[in-house]
């Protein structure tokens, strides 16, 4: 038997052709991003709330990786709210490059 192996693109969602794979693959990297920033800081979910200026349910639904009724925007929010900068940088590529979106954290 062989085996095939396929190299993927970076962007599971691409992968398994879901569309705006790109801004599902951004929201998916700022929500972990959010929720390893909760969990270092051991916040419960309440607590987490008010400072997020959340409700509740929302927190949960972030903490489950749920963040498709979040925007962007939002998120990005929620990291300057937990004291992050967040830096968009934009940048050329070389030829036959395809743009990217990543999300890196230090």
């Amino acid at each position: 038997m062989t085996e095939r192996v396929i190299k993927g693109s970076g962007n599971v969602f691409r992968d398994i052709g879901l569309e705006n794979a790109d801004e599902i693959l951004l929201k998916a990297q700022l929500t972990h991003q959010i929720y390893k920033i909760l969990k270092e800081r051991g916040l419960s979910q309440h607590e987490a709330a008010k400072i997020l200026v959340l409700k509740q349910p929302d927190v949960a639904d972030l903490m489950n990786g749920m963040f498709k009724d979040f925007s962007v925007d939002l998120l990005l929010s929620l990291l300057a709210r937990l004291h992050r900068e967040v830096e968009i940088v934009i940048k050329p590529l070389a030829e036959g490059e395809q743009g990217a979106i990543r999300v890196s954290a230090l």
